[in-house]
């Protein structure tokens, strides 16, 4: 069994990036800059935030982040994402989620610059995405997809089965793995919460990503031998012995279908950590482009 982590290849690709934007320096070339806004002061946002702003200063990439208070009109903050939007040094940003509920997060996104919208979450992007066309695919679905390559897994055939149809993980990685394309060539079924006989698709699948959002619901009985397992889940559950009283926890029970397992995305330290590089990534991609 081999543990696809991605902590350690997230960090390999920060430093091919930073190797990257050195030699952009050293040619006097522009640096990427991304840029992030957050409206309120949610915990978990506030450090996602910062951890992508720590991640672009380890890079040498400029960023640059914008604070809005709660109360923040749904005006106000179109008004700023237009400023951003013409802003010639900016070449990517993200509108970091969820929005405060009087915010429609659907309009927020649509009037995101698509060629800045370095998130992939663009009606333009998703739609370039879905007929194999160069554009920004969104994090957690490039971050698998890199994982799946650099651990030169087989995908080309293989029986894939994708838990959870959300627009942010399960349905683009439904499409990206049949596609024709490195990591792809693929056979996808996606299932979701009416799929009937769950366990007699999951028992076929060569490769499962599980993105269906409840602690540990896959089980040992539910894979078969060399399966390999893509763990996009992450959960609180209160734990005692824990230091902190919990601990995290994915959407695959992992001691026991590891133990069936040919590969495996731990969590902590599997697709989670890849999400901020590829969002690196992408701004590099803009940044590229734009030159």
């Amino acid at each position: 069994m081999t543990i696809l982590d991605g902590k350690k290849t997230a960090a390999d690709i920060k430093e091919e990036l930073a190797l990257e934007v050195a030699e952009l320096r050293n040619k006097d070339k522009k640096v990427p800059h991304l840029a992030a806004v957050i409206v309120g002061s949610d915990g978990a946002s506030l450090t996602y935030v910062n951890a992508k702003v720590k991640a672009c200063e380890r890079v040498g990439f400029e960023s640059t982040l914008i604070r809005l208070p709660e109360n923040t009109t749904e005006e106000d903050l179109l008004n700023e994402i237009n400023i951003l939007n013409v802003d010639t040094d900016i070449d990517g940003f993200i509108v970091q989620l969820p929005l405060p509920k009087h915010i429609d997060e659907q309009k927020i996104l649509m009037a995101v610059d698509p060629d800045k919208d370095v998130d992939g979450f663009h009606p333009t992007n998703v739609g370039k995405m879905a007929l194999n066309l160069p554009t920004f695919i969104s994090a957690t679905p490039f971050g698998i997809l890199e994982l799946l390559d650099r651990y030169n897994v087989e995908t080309s055939g293989k029986h894939v089965v994708v838990l959870g149809r959300s627009h942010i993980v399960g349905s683009p990685m439904s499409i990206l793995l049949s596609q024709k394309r490195k990591v792809g060539n693929a056979t996808v079924t996606m299932c979701h919460s009416r799929t009937k006989n769950l366990k007699d698709i999951t028992l076929q699948a060569d490769i499962i990503v599980a993105a269906i959002g409840i602690p540990e619901f896959v089980k040992a009985d539910m894979v078969k031998e060399d399966v390999t397992i893509i763990d996009v889940g992450i959960t609180r559950m209160a734990d005692s012995s824990k230091k902190n009283g919990f601990r995290l926890v994915g959407d695959v029970a992992f001691k026991e279908v590891s133990e069936k397992a040919s590969f495996i995305t731990p969590v902590p330290g599997g697709v989670g950590p890849m999400t901020i590089a590829m969002l690196l990534k992408n701004t590099l991609l803009a940044c590229e482009r734009r030159s």
